[in-house]
């Protein structure tokens, strides 16, 4: 269909040489799609190009509907990296959030060459990691030295993947789409002490893992743990997991610090909480309504 599209609009482009380049840029930026303006219209001719070069067009590299499931072709990864290596060329540098689908295929070589030519990227969507290794997250993120946001959609070893941004002063907002356990809080109050805004929802959650970051993480201000389910883990005498539905009084205490805390755990009458109930704590996004993910009730978060 892009294609399609954007031989219409080539074929029309008569005259389109004397348009004032706000309009056109305008145009490119409200009506086309990433393929089509790295494709297709940045080669029509200079002037076309001049205007796809607009760092407008490009402070937000938004791949959040190019998803790669049920594409199982031997060429599948080949698109994209055509897709960002063009879309590198004509950003010039001017990249400030990068997302990508939560279904997207990506390989560590992919995000550290979109990563290393967005020196001035500031948020960052991540899709689903089990393509992609520790390390190779670890040395992409390297190179994201403004970074301010980072969405992972599971957590893989955190502590490796968090040291790429340890202490960072930009660094202000996670997003987590996986088991919360200890662990995991250790390690973000050890490698992320200025985080201010953390969003844990449709989650299952130790209990342990909340209270640490409600009495650790020192400069948090905004916590979202909405249709998430906590456990509480028995060590004896088969280490089984109760399930707690309800945040009981030590818990409201310590968030009562926080300058909003978010909730919902009703599994009774909410679709969300009981989705997250019967995927057992980490969504089966690809199930759902599409664009699904992209929600969060923190608006510097939602997509």
């Amino acid at each position: 269909m892009d294609k399609e599209v954007c031989e219409n609009v080539v074929k029309a482009s008569k005259g389109w040489e004397k348009l004032d380049t706000d309009i056109l840029m305008r145009i490119f930026q409200n009506y086309f799609s990433i393929g089509v303006l790295t494709s297709g219209l940045a080669h029509v001719c200079r002037g076309w190009r001049a205007v796809c070069c607009d760092p407008v067009l490009w402070y937000t590299l938004d791949l959040s509907r190019m998803k790669s499931i049920f594409i199982k072709t031997k060429n599948e990864p080949y698109y994209l990296t055509r897709i960002l290596k063009l879309s590198m060329n004509l950003s010039k540098g001017n990249t400030r959030s990068l997302i990508f689908h939560f279904n997207l295929f990506l390989t560590n070589d992919m995000l550290t060459y979109t990563t290393k030519r967005s020196p001035n990227l500031r948020r960052l969507v991540l899709p689903a990691m089990n393509r992609m290794k520790d390390m190779g997250i670890c040395n992409a993120l390297s190179f994201c030295k403004n970074l301010e946001s980072l969405t992972m959609p599971s957590i893989l070893e955190s502590h490796i993947v968090f040291s790429s941004i340890v202490k960072r002063k930009t660094f202000r907002e996670l997003k987590v789409i996986s088991h919360i356990d200890l662990f995991f809080a250790q390690n973000v109050v050890q490698c992320l002490p200025n985080l201010k805004v953390l969003s844990l929802r449709c989650n299952e959650i130790n209990r342990d893992a909340l209270l640490e970051i409600l009495d650790k993480l020192e400069s948090l201000e905004v916590l979202n743990i909405s249709h998430s389910y906590l456990v509480i883990t028995q060590q004896h005498p088969e280490k089984k997991k109760i399930i707690v539905r309800e945040l009981d009084q030590a818990i409201m205490e310590k968030a009562s610090k926080l300058k909003r805390f978010v909730t919902c755990m009703e599994h009774k009458t909410c679709v969300m909480c009981q989705w997250t109930d019967k995927d057992e704590g980490i969504m089966r996004w690809y199930m759902y309504e599409e664009g699904l993910w992209l929600a969060d009730e923190v608006s510097s978060l939602y997509l």
